[in-house]
């Protein structure tokens, strides 16, 4: 089965690590957040990847042409520049990496694999979000409804506290919970190749259009998430993941090194 994964934003809002990388390959721990997620499906054996590139996406297909000298041992012959790369650091993937348009938007990207997606249900994800996922289960669920769509809902951590008022009165002063009572989109989805059908070309957002018409026709189902969740949105984002990685900690490592 297929994991497509959106490489392409633009992530104005990670500008001070984006001016000079694609999101994607923003690192934690020393790793682009991309290989956290490609590691994460992996190790639950989706190793089949199509990676949907934009803005920058030169840089991800170099990252990738030499990610198996950078994870592995090397022997280099001075004398004849030949190299030869051990077996041990080996990922067992197969990397599609396909440009998908400078500013096309996320349904269009998702359009534009409809000749490689077209064969069976695959998966898809956003390439900043991480989580303690059972991708297995999630696939369960899909094929237990029989609809065209699957998102993984998902609570957001709440980051403010909150006042409780009458009037312009504060009652009350709430600090921040570690998760509110809204459901959001957690940007794992199992979906059928019906779902391209909804697309109609480069500017259809993902969210606002195709979703939004797949809920219409009765054919989206929510699989709620109650673990680990967490989406490279900003700086603070970022340093809070570092943090996680560099404790030991960090709830959506479900593989083994």
């Amino acid at each position: 089965m297929k994991v497509v994964i959106l490489c392409g934003g633009l992530g104005t809002r990670l500008a001070e690590e984006t001016y000079a990388k694609p999101k994607p390959l923003v690192e934690i721990g020393g790793l682009p957040i991309l290989i956290h997620i490609m590691k994460l499906f992996g190790s639950q054996g989706f190793d089949e990847f199509e990676l949907a590139l934009g803005h920058k996406g030169e840089m991800i297909k170099h990252y990738m042409l030499h990610y198996p000298q950078y994870t592995s041992d090397l022997t280099i012959n001075m004398r004849s520049g030949a190299v030869s790369v051990s077996e041990s650091g080996r990922e067992n993937w197969v990397v599609h990496l396909t440009d998908t348009g400078e500013r096309t938007m996320t349904g269009g990207r998702l359009g534009r694999l409809r000749r490689r997606l077209e064969n069976g249900t695959f998966m898809m994800t956003y390439g900043d979000g991480v989580g303690d996922i059972d991708l297995r289960e999630l696939l369960a669920f899909h094929r237990s409804h029989g609809k065209l769509a699957t998102v993984t809902a998902v609570r957001p951590p709440g980051r403010f506290g909150a006042m409780l008022m009458e009037g312009d009165q504060v009652k009350a002063f709430h600090e921040k919970r570690d998760q509110d009572e809204r459901w959001i989109n957690g940007g794992f989805f199992v979906l059928e190749p019906q779902v391209l059908d909804y697309i109609e070309g480069d500017a259809d957002s993902l969210e606002s259009d195709v979703l939004d018409l797949i809920a219409r026709d009765g054919e989206l189902m929510a699989y709620p998430h109650h673990g680990y969740w967490s989406c490279m949105d900003t700086i603070r984002d970022r340093q809070s993941l570092e943090e996680l990685w560099s404790s030991g900690n960090a709830p959506w490592k479900v593989w083994k090194d």
